[in-house]
């Protein structure tokens, strides 16, 4: 088993305090019996965070930083043709857009219907089509295009955008100035569409941008099977801490506690550990005595390896 918990430790201050005051039993348990893997490191400025790097070495993909294919392995979930396309994820998503600051909401945040989102799909894929990409809709909240050029186009992670100014997270790279294009005239094109003037309406924020994210040919997924549990993500992304100490709670009552259970029987155990910079995994080796007994009598210890993701 590989459990892979992303959002595992923050990096604002409020959320480091927030990490302070948990108390997480079982998972100080566990990691007393687990063997600490070389640090996977990174830093916030990355494309693609930690869980996404831990994630595609453990499906056994090759790729740099923001190039992992992860719009080609949604597609091909939703039910899509991958083919040898270059796949990108097309999310619609509300840019809150102020005097001095630009902000990028969670496309879940705009909670679309089929109908909506299928409207506000079928108003801008002519503009990618006239260019010569292909288009199709999977869900609500998620978009695909493929095209050559994007098979490698960088790009950043929703999970790094979300929260945060869109334009710092804007590739450097020559397909990118397309894609800015396009993302102008899909700006102008929702501005006056009936979808929005009905949302705004009824009070719900419009829908006036996309993001592009995931982007390359589709790669088959030869590791391991793993388990990400993603409860601490929303109100990570959020910064609800008390939200996300509560998340925390849970999964140290739940999968944690059951985890502790197999590593006690000595069952085959990885867990990873995602911040928003580092990666840590832990295996479960046999050890000496003596080993065992020192990682048993450390207490505590959950929060202050957390600090250094």
């Amino acid at each position: 088993m590989h459990l892979v918990i992303p959002f595992a430790a923050p990096l604002s201050e409020a959320g480091r305090h927030a990490l302070g005051e948990l108390a997480l039993p079982a998972l100080d348990a566990l990691l007393g019996r687990l063997t600490a893997d070389p640090l996977n490191e990174g830093d916030e400025y990355q494309l693609s965070p930690p869980h996404e790097r831990v994630l595609a070495r453990a499906l056994g993909w090759r790729g740099a930083d923001g190039a992992l294919p992860w719009a080609a392995r949604a597609a091909a979930a939703d039910g899509l043709d991958t083919g040898d396309l270059a796949w990108g994820l097309l999310s619609p998503v509300h840019w809150q857009i102020g005097r001095e600051h630009l902000t990028m909401d969670d496309p879940e945040s705009l909670a679309l219907d089929a109908a909506e989102s299928r409207a506000a799909f079928d108003a801008v894929r002519p503009l990618f089509e006239s260019e010569g990409w292909l288009c199709a809709w999977g869900a609500p909240t998620r978009w695909y295009v493929a095209h050559e050029t994007l098979a490698d186009l960088p790009t950043a992670s929703l999970d790094r955008v979300i929260g945060r100014n869109p334009d710092l997270w804007m590739p450097e790279h020559p397909a990118a100035r397309f894609v800015k294009r396009l993302q102008n005239e899909v700006q102008m094109l929702l501005y006056t569409h009936a979808l929005n003037d009905a949302r705004e309406a009824s009070g719900r924020d419009p829908l006036n941008s996309f993001w592009l994210s995931g982007c390359g040919p589709h790669q088959p997924d030869r590791g391991e099977a793993l388990q990400v549990l993603d409860a601490l993500r929303a109100p990570a992304l959020r910064e609800d801490w008390a939200a996300w100490s509560e998340a925390w709670r849970a999964l140290d009552a739940g999968p944690l506690r059951e985890a502790l259970a197999r590593a006690r029987r000595g069952e085959a155990l990885r867990l990873s550990l995602c911040g928003e910079r580092h990666a840590q995994d832990f295996v479960l080796q046999p050890r000496g005595v003596l080993a065992a007994l020192r990682s048993r009598f450390q207490q505590s210890q959950a929060a202050r390896l957390m600090a250094a993701l």
